[in-house]
Parts: structure tokens; C-alpha cells; sequence
């Protein structure tokens, strides 16, 4: 069953519980750097180390893992970093347990029901950026072919999230702004996903509330107190697309970040805006079976949470944080071919979770005004 700790004094008593006679550690480039990188090499187990992986991780990568894994024979994992480190481990255990092998986590597969039985191999999680959540759900992304995969999985679900907000401190100012804005994207595309639920849009509100009350003595200050509650959003908006997935702002996304070089978070945040303008003038197109007056309380909803009296007010204090933190959209260079490429590459699962249908000629509308001449 997955549990949230927090503090970084936490980790000897799990690993206690584990009882881990060879633990797999795997690590981002952020390892060196951080604050509690001692504390995790004095760990008292045997350990094998793994960190031989891209930031967008290729299956390639997570095949190298696999084998280490399998050759020095390991009984649990420790991932530590952002959530390209623990989207690895979660993949490498799936490969491990699955009777299919390498084979679970790439195409056809992926989009099965593949089983494992996730408690052989335990995972902690300790994540060192306060954005994606990934140490509370059960996805992991992979590039394979040069195609982006999400791994779904309920085995893979961390069997302990280590909250520690002090490994915030080192982050780069940029870094830290591009993955806030991707927990707060995830908390308002979870709250209006067709899949929510009563605990999901709990979780997205508890996001939402955190970070606006405490995004500028974040990033601004950087205020400890104020890395805590903006980590603890992280982890509620993760707990929140557990439930419901994210929408098509995340769906469009990823293009963006592919031709513009824009992390993930900060091209997440030029969609959300642009997408929402659109939804709110577009609700004869909803597609929630629970119908388009339950779609505009819920615009309702996550507007006053962000303190705006309506949905275009909130777009306008959304677009207002993006100016404050200097996240600019992304310039064109060869338009026409951009736009083609933007429109063509997203993924229509996802756009079934998006309470507004979007056609392919409105999502080329909307590129051409996220992505600036």
C-alpha cells in the first residue's frame, strides 16, 4: 500500500522495513549536488548504483537498467531525483516482473493490462524536485523510437513517497519555476478531467490552495517553509492525476518540448491558458457525461482557488504568474511545418480525458497562439 513520509531521517527506518539484502539505487545527475547525498551513501545495505540514463529517458536506457538489475540480482529500489530517475525505476521493475519482460513497456504492451505482483520488488521514491509527482502514481514516460510512452501500471505505484523539501534548496531558480508550474497544470487539468473524482478533485483543490498561497516565497524568496508546502503540492497533484490522468494541455505539450527545447513544465504552462480561453467559449462541445453545467462549476471551482471571481480572471492571474517568473512561449522559426508537426502529434487518449472535444483544426488554432511569430 503506498505511504507518504516526510524528512530524510525517515529513510533507515523503511529501509529497515524492506529488509533489502542488495538495494538498487538509482540516481539523476542531481545526485552529486545534493544536500542529502551522504546521508544515502552511509546507507547500511549493499548497493548497486544506476544513473546511465538521458533526462528524457530512452528505452534504451531503461534496458541497461534492467540488466544490472537482473545480473547483480537486487531485491528492492531507492530512486532519487526528478521524475525522469523515478519514471526509470518503476519501468525497470516492470521489466523485471513481468513475464513479458522488456517487452511490458513499449508498444503493443504498454497499452495492455500487464501483470506483476509489485510487492516483490519494493520501491521508495525520494524525489528531488517539487513538480511532477511521480512518486505517488503509477506512470512512468519513456521515449521509445522517439516516441513518447507513458508506462501505466498499478504495480509500479512507489510503495513509499519520501518527502523531503530541503533537496529544494540547490534546484536552479528556472528549474524550480518549470516544475511548480507543472504540478499547478496538473491540479487544474485533474480537477477538470472526465475522469475525476471526489478524491481527485480534493487532492487538485489541496494543490491549487498550496501553491497559490505560497508560489512567491518559493520561487521569489526562497523560503524553506514555503519549499515544503509547494513540495507537498507536488505530491497532491500527483495523487490527483493517479486518479484522473492529466488533459490536453499536457497532450500538447510534448511537441513543444521536443522542437522548442522547453521543459516540460513550462511548455505544460503556455498550453494550459490558451486551452482553457478555449474550453470557457466553447461548452456546447463538452463531452463530460456529467454535462455542461457540471463543467462550469468545476471551471468555477478551480477559479476561486486561484482567487479569481471567474474562469477568465483566473486565466488572466494564471497568464500574470507565467509574466512574474519570466516563462516566455515559444518563437516560431519555420512556421507553417511547426504548426503541422504541433497538431499532428497529439495523442488522442488523452484528448478523451479533456472535457471539451478538440478537433484537429482547433488544436492548430491553438498552437498558432501559443507558439509566437
Amino acid at each position: 500500500m503506498h505511504k507518504i513520509v516526510f524528512g530524510i531521517e525517515e529513510l533507515d527506518e523503511l529501509l529497515t522495513i524492506v529488509n533489502s539484502r542488495k538495494l538498487f539505487v538509482v540516481t539523476d545527475s542531481s545526485f552529486p549536488l545534493l544536500n542529502i547525498r551522504e546521508r544515502i551513501d552511509n546507507i547500511a545495505v549493499e548497493k548497486v548504483s544506476f544513473s546511465d540514463f538521458s533526462p528524457n529517458p530512452l528505452f534504451e536506457d531503461v534496458c541497461k537498467g534492467i540488466e544490472l538489475f537482473k545480473k547483480e540480482a537486487c531485491d528492492a529500489i531507492l530512486a532519487v531525483g526528478g521524475g525522469s530517475a523515478i519514471d526509470v525505476a518503476k519501468c525497470i521493475k516492470l521489466a523485471v516482473l513481468a513475464r513479458e519482460g522488456r517487452d511490458a513497456i513499449i508498444p503493443p504492451l504498454v497499452l495492455e493490462n500487464v501483470g506483476i505482483d509489485g510487492s516483490r520488488i519494493p520501491i521508495i521514491a525520494i524525489p528531488t524536485t517539487a513538480g511532477t509527482g511521480s512518486e505517488s502514481t503509477h506512470n512512468a514516460v519513456i521515449y521509445y523510437k522517439g516516441e513518447k510512452q507513458t508506462v501505466t501500471n498499478d504495480g509500479i505505484l512507489p510503495d513509499w513517497a519520501l518527502l523531503e523539501p530541503k533537496v529544494l534548496n540547490t534546484l536552479p531558480v528556472y528549474q524550480k519555476k518549470c516544475t511548480m508550474m507543472d504540478a499547478l497544470c496538473q491540479g487544474i487539468e485533474s480537477w477538470w478531467s472526465v475522469n475525476s473524482t471526489p478524491d481527485s478533485r480534493e487532492y487538485a483543490q489541496q494543490a491549487l490552495r498550496l501553491i497559490r498561497e505560497n508560489w512567491r516565497s518559493y520561487i521569489l524568496e526562497n523560503r524553506p517553509y514555503a519549499a515544503s508546502k509547494i513540495m507537498l503540492a507536488a505530491n497532491f497533484a500527483g495523487r490527483a492525476i493517479n486518479i484522473s490522468a492529466t488533459t490536453a494541455a499536457h497532450a500538447m505539450s510534448y511537441k513543444i518540448t521536443s522542437i522548442y527545447g522547453l521543459p516540460h513544465g513550462h511548455a505544460v504552462a503556455v498550453c494550459l491558458p490558451e486551452l482553457w480561453d478555449h474550453m470557457i467559449t466553447h461548452t456546447g462541445d463538452c463531452i463530460d457525461p456529467r454535462g455542461e453545467e457540471y463543467m462550469a462549476h468545476i471551471f468555477g471551482r478551480i477559479s476561486a482557488e486561484l482567487g479569481a471571481g471567474s474562469p477568465v480572471e483566473a486565466i488572466e492571474r494564471f497568464r500574470k504568474i507565467m509574466d512574474e517568473m519570466g516563462l516566455e512561449n515559444p518563437v516560431s522559426v519555420n512556421r507553417s511545418e511547426e504548426l503541422r508537426q504541433l497538431a499532428g502529434s497529439v495523442n488522442p487518449i488523452r484528448l478523451k480525458n479533456n472535457p471539451v472535444m478538440l478537433s484537429a483544426e482547433t488544436l492548430y488554432g491553438l498552437y498558432d497562439k501559443i507558439v509566437k511569430p
